[in-house]
């Protein structure tokens, strides 16, 4: 071959190597760029569901039998209904132990149609859906309503515990609600380290309330604590004059009144907070009133207890969440998600930790309680508003929600609509409307939305590691 030949061959090979990498896909298109992404539930062992540490003896019973009623399934003979949402409390609060949030598998569709019950499954109630409450923002004559409005009816209902067979009453009609804009949902609420969260006074929560108020105010951040105005000043219950702090817009104070309303709202069992029947149907009555009572006779502390005492115990003893320190993303990732957690502003409202007073019980007293909430009412926009009064919480607002356990809960915001934690931080910003003024979180929503994609993706690491 001659020198021009060679040339000329290797010329052509250029050409064709050329052609080959600018058709390939690689070539024709730029590289993605990264683009933060929620990481998901944290899956392995559950974080939580256990007792606290430092229980004795006898506060570990009490927390085994109070587990033992939390799981529980309730029957027509034990009271249930006539009209319920659930059978019993760890149905539920499942999701990253007993005592969690919404599951995977929704129970709700099973209890429909459970022991020949007559129910339809609600349409916004889904085999892979959260578990949900409904409720109605008002009363037909125009006036607030606000209430739960349970989703199914023991009405056909035959079990070991009853029959309730000749109870004829039927399910609300939640399609014309819907149609009428009346409706809206609340998912559970976890109950890991609730006892700590009682145990936190009422000064602590308030001189957080004032801490870093300048930041906070050029934020558009205020927050109050959830009280009834008594005697000029702004408290809670009407009489005590303390701080409410359970519950998605902080209506509830202790967890004995937390345990108690949801017993007879949830499931529809009488007891001694909430003495009468939700729906008092003489057919429909297979249990005296109230269903559940103090037992005097009985032969054990524990079993004397009613059963909104042992719901209360199991929910105070619980321990909190374990964080992971390396899932996911790595340890150096979730120390910078921490570190920009702080500095985009996201701790104003999500306090990372609060401190429980002189608690009678030693394994809750003086606590550091790592539960990323001030557990005060902040107005959230016109995205995030029910259009529900409780007590003084207004339709807008809503208890700042304690991270601690996101690292496996599966469902997002009061009426889980949402199932990825990036387009539930997203939903915490909306501009004011005529009847909702602009939500508190738009300042520090602005400058999450100013982070980098990497940025972004360690803070959803760190806030799934919680």
């Amino acid at each position: 071959m001659t020198k021009r030949r060679l040339v000329l061959a290797v010329i052509a090979g250029l050409l064709v190597l050329l052609g080959s990498l600018m058709s390939s896909p690689s070539a024709q298109q730029p590289q993605q760029a990264m683009r933060a992404r929620d990481p998901g539930p944290r899956t392995g062992p559950n974080a939580a569901g256990g007792p606290i540490p430092g229980l004795t003896t006898n506060q570990m019973a009490l927390f085994e039998a109070g587990q033992a009623t939390f799981k529980e399934d309730e029957g027509v003979g034990d009271g249930l209904g006539p009209r319920f949402n659930m059978t019993s409390c760890a149905g539920c609060h499942a999701q990253g132990g007993v005592g969690g949030s919404s599951p995977a598998v929704n129970p709700q569709v099973a209890a429909a149609t459970a022991s020949g019950a007559r129910n339809s499954v609600p349409f916004f109630v889904t085999a892979n859906g959260p578990v949900r409450e409904a409720r109605f923002k008002y009363n037909p004559d125009g006036t607030r309503d606000g209430g739960v409005h349970d989703l199914f009816v023991i009405s056909g209902r035959v079990d070991s515990t009853g029959n309730a067979s000749g109870c004829n009453i039927t399910q609300e009609n939640f399609v014309v609600q819907a149609r009428a804009n009346n409706l809206i949902f609340r998912i559970p609420t976890p109950t890991f380290g609730a006892g700590l969260v009682e145990e936190i006074t009422d000064s602590a929560i308030v001189a957080n309330q004032a801490a870093s108020s300048s930041t906070k105010s050029s934020l558009g951040i205020r927050g109050r604590p959830h009280r009834v105005p008594l005697n000029g000043t702004t408290n809670v219950n009407g009489n005590d004059g303390t701080i409410a702090r359970f519950g998605w817009k902080a209506q509830n104070k202790s967890l004995l009144l937390f345990s108690g309303e949801a017993y007879n709202v949830e499931m529809g069992i009488s007891n001694e907070l909430f003495q009468s029947e939700r729906d008092e149907t003489p057919s429909c009555q297979f249990a005296t009133t109230p269903n559940d009572t103090t037992n005097p006779d009985a032969v054990t502390p524990s079993d004397m207890l009613s059963d909104i005492e042992k719901f209360s115990l199991f929910m105070r003893f619980l321990a909190p969440p374990t964080p992971s320190t390396s899932q996911p993303g790595g340890a150096t990732s979730i120390g910078n998600g921490r570190a920009l957690f702080q500095t985009v502003g996201c701790a104003l409202c999500h306090t990372p930790q609060l401190t429980t007073g002189n608690a009678t019980v030693a394994a809750l007293r003086n606590q550091p309680v790592n539960l990323f909430s001030d557990l005060l009412l902040h107005n959230m926009g016109p995205n995030l508003a029910d259009d529900i009064l409780q007590v003084q919480a207004g339709p807008d607002e809503f208890r700042t929600a304690p991270l601690w356990g996101l690292g496996q809960r599966l469902f997002f915001l009061h009426d889980g609509r949402s199932t990825d934690l990036l387009d539930a931080i997203q939903q915490h910003a909306s501009p004011a409307s005529r009847q909702f003024q602009a939500s508190e979180a738009n300042g520090v929503i602005a400058a999450f939305n100013r982070l980098s994609q990497q940025q972004q993706q360690d803070l959803l690491n760190f806030l799934r590691s919680l």
